[in-house]
């Protein structure tokens, strides 16, 4: 008989995505029990010791980048520029690992190539040849369409359709029911209004709305 060894994990934000990704986790537990859940990690002041959903939240960043053993770490912050800075001070720590969580209700083909820390949502399709950058987002129910590139940071929020060939920038998040229409290119640093449709490429740092999406604003990369 095969022993599996549970692997500590924390989640780092308790927010409603934090508590979203830590029901994932149960519920892939359910199956084969591959993680023990610690609890949650969170800056918000006064929050160690809290008990969120039947969690503690057991330290903020200062204590993860301390933290001495061997350790599994969600990032569960939505906004991705906050999630890059988070992540960029983690990574000091040699001891913290970054698995990809792909929940038990998500559909993912071999065909996909994949970073780490990325997390992928139930209700969720990607299907063949598509290439995932680092610390991605794949909210509840969005489709990745053949041969998108989709890279570091970038955040798909739910019921997002992302059509072949598209490409996404990093740290590029694409609002609630948007349509990307195929070879599109999104730039980096670019936010898509939520039910936004597509259908010529977008530069880099703006916000783009409507449909056809056109950009509204434009911001210097930070």
């Amino acid at each position: 008989m095969i022993i599996m060894v549970k692997k500590d994990i924390v989640i780092f934000g308790a927010g409603g995505f934090g508590r979203e990704v830590m029901w994932l986790l149960e519920e892939n537990n359910s199956d084969i029990e591959t993680w023990n859940i610690l609890g949650f990690v969170d800056d918000t002041p006064n929050f160690k010791g809290k008990v969120v959903n039947g969690f503690p939240i057991v330290g903020n960043t200062d204590w993860l980048i301390e933290y001495g053993k061997e350790l599994s770490v969600v990032c569960c912050i939505g906004n991705s520029k906050d999630r890059q800075s988070v992540i960029k001070k983690l990574q000091n720590n040699k001891n913290l690992k970054f698995p990809n969580i792909i929940s038990k209700d998500a559909r993912v083909s071999r065909l996909v190539s994949f970073g780490q820390g990325c997390i992928i949502c139930g209700g969720s399709t990607l299907t063949v040849n598509i290439r995932l950058g680092d610390f991605l987002i794949v909210n509840l129910n969005c489709t990745v369409g053949h041969d998108a590139v989709l890279n570091k940071f970038v955040t798909l929020n739910p019921s997002v359709n992302v059509s072949g060939y598209v490409q996404i920038g990093n740290c590029s998040e694409i609002g609630t029911g948007s349509q990307i229409i195929q070879h599109t290119q999104i730039g980096c640093n670019t936010i898509v209004g939520a039910g936004a449709v597509v259908v010529k490429d977008l530069p880099s740092n703006c916000t783009a709305v409507g449909g056809p999406a056109k950009p509204i604003k434009y911001f210097k990369e930070v």
